[in-house]
C-alpha cells in the first residue's frame, strides 16, 4: 500500500520542483535573511537566531512553492495556448488539476505550520496569525495581467514582503525603530518590476492577442525597457536609502551597492545589444548576483 502511494508521488513532487523552478527562489531568499539579520537583536543567542533563521528559510521555500503552483494552476490554460509555456507541467496535461491543488495545499499548510512555529520557538506568534493574509497577498500576482498592466508591481510586492516578514517573525519591533527594511523592501518592489517586465517582452505578441495585460503589451518593447529602466533607477535609489537609514550598514553594503548599480546597468546594457537572445543572462544570472550579493554583504555588515 505504501508503495503505491509512493511511486506517483515522487514523480509529481519532482515534476513540481522543475516546472516552478525551485532553484529561482534565489531572488527573494537572500532579501529574508538580510531581513532576518537587520532584524537580530545584538545580544541575542545565536542558537536562537539560528533557529529563527532556519523557518525564515523554510516559510520562504514553502511559500514560493505554494505561489508558482497557484500561478501554475490558474494559468493552465492560457500557458496551454502559449508555445513558451506549453511544456508547463499542468498545461501539458502531465499533472492534473486535482493533484496540484493537493501539492498546492500542501505546500500553503506546510507555510502556516512554519509561520507558528516561530510562537513555540520563541514566543512571537505574530507571523503565524498573518501566515493565511500573506499567502493570500502572494498569490494574487497571478491574476493581475488578466486586468491591468500594472501586473509586475504586483509581482513586485509579493517579492518585498520578503523582509518584511522575515523582520516580523525575528524581531517585529524593528519596522518602528528604523525605516531600513521598509526601504529595503521597496527596494525588491521596484527591482522585480522592473526585471519581469523585460521578461514579459517574450510574450508580447501572445499578451496582445489573448486579451492579457502587460507593460509590453501596452506600451511596446521600447516603451516597456524605458519603464524598465526608469524602475531600477528607482530600486537602486531605494536601496541606497536603506543603507543611508541604518548606521550598522557600511562598507560592506556600500560595496553591495556599488555591485548592485554595475549589475543593473550591464543587464540593460546586455538587453540592448542582443535583444532577446541576452534575455537569459540579464533576467536569470544578472539579477541572481544582485540578490546573492546584497543579502551577504549587507547581512555580515550587521555583525561587524
Amino acid at each position: 500500500m505504501a508503495h503505491a502511494l509512493t511511486r506517483p508521488t515522487l514523480p509529481l513532487l519532482a515534476g513540481v520542483a522543475r516546472d516552478i523552478k525551485l532553484a529561482h527562489s534565489i531572488f527573494a531568499l537572500p532579501f529574508a535573511v538580510f531581513g532576518a539579520f537587520l532584524a537580530r537583536q545584538p545580544d541575542a543567542a545565536w542558537s536562537t537566531f539560528a533557529g529563527q533563521l532556519g523557518l525564515v528559510v523554510l516559510c520562504m521555500v514553502t511559500a514560493r512553492t505554494w505561489a508558482m503552483l497557484v500561478n501554475r494552476l490558474a494559468d493552465r490554460r492560457i500557458d496551454a495556448e502559449n508555445p513558451r509555456t506549453a511544456g508547463r507541467l499542468f498545461a501539458a496535461g502531465r499533472a492534473g488539476l486535482r493533484e496540484g491543488v493537493i501539492v498546492c495545499g500542501l505546500a500553503g499548510l506546510l507555510f502556516v505550520v512554519f509561520a507558528c512555529g516561530f510562537g513555540f520557538f520563541s514566543g512571537n506568534w505574530l507571523p503565524g496569525l498573518l501566515a493565511v493574509p500573506v499567502l493570500a497577498w502572494i498569490a494574487l500576482y497571478s491574476f493581475t495581467k488578466r486586468f491591468t498592466w500594472a501586473c509586475h508591481m504586483f509581482l513586485g510586492g509579493a517579492l518585498a514582503a520578503s523582509p518584511l516578514a522575515a523582520c516580523i517573525a525575528v524581531r517585529p519591533e524593528f519596522l518602528l525603530e528604523s525605516p531600513c527594511a521598509w526601504w529595503l523592501a521597496g527596494m525588491v518592489a521596484l527591482w522585480v518590476a522592473g526585471f519581469d517586465v523585460i521578461y514579459a517582452l517574450q510574450d508580447l505578441d501572445f499578451d496582445r492577442g489573448a486579451g492579457l495585460f502587460s507593460i509590453p503589451a501596452r506600451f511596446g518593447p521600447d516603451g516597456a525597457i524605458w519603464i524598465s529602466r526608469f524602475l531600477h533607477a528607482l530600486a537602486f535609489a531605494s536601496l541606497l536609502a536603506s543603507w543611508w537609514a541604518d548606521t550598522r550598514l557600511g562598507v560592506l553594503t556600500a560595496t553591495a551597492l556599488v555591485a548592485v548599480a554595475g549589475l543593473l546597468a550591464a543587464e540593460h546594457v546586455v538587453l540592448a545589444r542582443r535583444g532577446q537572445a541576452g534575455l537569459e543572462m540579464a533576467f536569470f544570472t544578472l539579477n541572481g548576483v544582485v540578490s546573492c550579493v546584497l543579502g551577504l554583504l549587507g547581512s555580515l555588515d550587521t555583525l561587524i
